[in-house]
């Protein structure tokens, strides 16, 4: 029951994020609504208010299916990495990604996940590559599989997609993961802790893994031998 409640615990935020992306798509199309207005419009005043809003709104179905696969799964990673800072990790990936796309971005409205999904690929892929962790290594590498093919959408490939957004994603995760660079480690790795008694047992074996007999045990009643009892 425990494991149970801590895994709901990881997979809420995740997916309480994806419902609210479609929860606002299914709004537009139940009431007729466009609100593409309340995205990022790169140097206007107003345009501000799509840092806020803009993440959540997409263009149309297939803009919002891609986006929530992609989402979901690196948003669960960085929750599960990042037990401590993962909401202000997000939270911070999300306005600075949003700043700098309204600063470099083109004069047209920029909606959707994308940004903040180039964020948490860049944040999760520079912590992980430069670990000494070989599961945070094979993560960085399980990244680069799943999602490297988007590196070219950083480049203005093609109009109807915001590669400023894309960009200013990328630039930021690098950024930010070095304000986190601890804590990835602390969470994944382990210190053993091995009791007196157990590295007295463990000093029975040599560095071949050989059983050594004449060193100290302890008797039943884990007082110290010193020596066989003739």
């Amino acid at each position: 029951m425990e494991k149970i409640i801590a895994l709901f615990k990881i997979v809420m935020f995740p997916l309480l994020m994806v419902l609210l992306m479609w929860i606002v798509f299914l709004f537009e199309i139940d009431y007729g609504y466009n609100l593409n207005e309340y995205g990022i419009y790169p140097r206007r005043l107003l345009g501000l208010v799509g840092v806020f809003f803009a993440p959540f709104i997409h263009g149309n179905f297939e803009h919002l299916t891609n986006n929530t696969i992609s989402f979901f799964v690196l948003t669960l990673t960085l929750r599960y990495f990042y037990p401590k800072n993962y909401m202000r990790i997000f939270v911070m990936g999300l306005l600075l990604t949003g700043l700098l796309t309204w600063v470099i971005g083109r004069g047209a409205y920029h909606i959707g996940m994308s940004g903040q999904i180039y964020f948490l690929a860049s944040f999760i892929f520079t912590k992980s590559f430069f670990s000494k962790n070989y599961r945070l290594i094979a993560l960085s590498l399980t990244i680069i599989f799943l999602y490297g093919g988007m590196i070219w959408y950083v480049l203005p490939i093609d109009k109807a997609i915001s590669w400023e957004g894309h960009l200013s994603g990328v630039l930021m995760g690098i950024a930010l993961s070095f304000l986190y660079e601890n804590e990835i480690l602390d969470n994944a790795v382990e210190e053993k802790v091995v009791s007196y008694e157990q590295s007295l047992f463990l000093d029975h074996f040599n560095e071949k893994g050989r059983f050594v007999a004449n060193l100290p045990f302890l008797d039943e009643e884990g007082n110290l031998i010193l020596e066989e009892e003739e």
